[in-house]
């Protein structure tokens, strides 16, 4: 079984598909911290894409990853941009180390948000199955928010403020602890046992590290060996199941697909012998609505309307 959409250390990859020269789409919306820049997104729901302005040139729809701590672009479009060449550095990514060049970015922006000058890492377009991806670097003063049900995303600007532990009775509020910039929820149990949960915009696949499924092995059910692909064009081979029951917050989920690795983010994140998920859209659409506040370090869950989904598969969600 081959997966083509896996997350990263640095960055996440979507859908491999083959990439021709980035053109410019339609001038997106101005937004501000009450009007979001809201685009849609692939039916799949694997693939979230943002206008994104490259000093004057664009916009090129960028896939917005919260699992991924840096921005990145295609090779393609930086040489069609003409961007000079900055350092080389070493990525770590879900399978593999590699080093490779960057450019500098003069001015990255969503809409009014952003004009932000960064070094970027190149990637090969037909592995990224897009323009670039936005990391965390780009993200650390942003929400993130995901309606399942109208497929779209929209990403607003987000002032610290007091923390609320409370939302609409639909929804459930999760605080999360911040490591290199990526949020940490640390409220998460399988079973007795804690769990350290990242919430994984660029990946289609929930990512559990070999902690965790010792823990699971003798109650899962029968795991398939697969081998998934990153944007390096690297094969990872991992364990995939379904778990029967992670709680977050007072969020409770039932049998979650989850690919088991020893991928080197786990590594990086300090995740080696405390038991992790990366929590993919495979899980996320579960919710009618997910929101991810970097600036305020939370989560917002809202639940589906009838307190619990079922998919494909038999997962659901309550609380």
């Amino acid at each position: 079984m081959s997966m083509a959409s896996v997350s990263l250390l640095l960055f996440a990859a979507a859908a491999a598909t083959p990439i021709p020269s980035p053109q410019p789409i339609a001038q997106p919306p101005q937004a501000s911290e009450s009007t979001p820049i809201i685009v849609a997104f692939g039916d799949e729901g694997t693939r979230m894409t943002v206008p994104v302005t490259i000093a004057d040139s664009g916009p090129y729809r960028f896939i917005v990853d919260t699992g991924a701590q840096r921005t990145v672009i295609s090779r393609q479009l930086a040489a069609t941009l003409g961007l000079p060449p900055g350092r080389n550095v070493r990525l770590i990514a879900m399978a593999d180390s590699v080093n490779v060049g960057t450019v500098i970015i003069p001015s990255i922006s969503l809409g009014d948000i952003g004009g932000k000058k960064i070094e970027a890492p190149m990637l090969e377009g037909t592995h990224l199955g897009a323009p670039g991806m936005l990391g965390i670097d780009t993200l650390q003063n942003h929400a993130v928010a995901i309606d399942f049900d109208r497929q779209e995303m929209a990403v607003t600007r987000s002032n610290k403020r007091r923390p609320k532990s409370f939302g609409s009775p639909d929804e459930i509020v999760v605080r999360a602890k911040s490591l290199f910039g990526q949020l940490v929820v640390t409220d998460a149990y399988y079973g007795n046992t804690r769990v350290r949960v990242i919430v994984d915009t660029g990946s289609a696949v929930t990512m559990g590290n070999p902690a965790l499924q010792r823990k699971v092995s003798r109650r899962a059910k029968p795991m398939t060996p697969i081998s998934m692909m990153s944007v390096t064009g690297t094969y990872l081979n991992a364990d995939y199941t379904q778990i029967s029951r992670v709680s977050l917050g007072d969020i409770v989920m039932s049998d979650i697909p989850v690919a088991f690795a020893d991928a080197l983010p786990f590594r990086r994140f300090g995740l080696v012998d405390q038991p992790a998920l990366l929590l993919g859209m495979d899980t996320l659409k579960l919710f009618r609505r997910v929101r991810i506040d970097f600036a305020n370090r939370e989560i917002r869950f809202q639940l589906p309307r009838d307190a619990m989904r079922a998919v494909p598969g038999g997962s659901s969600v309550t609380r």
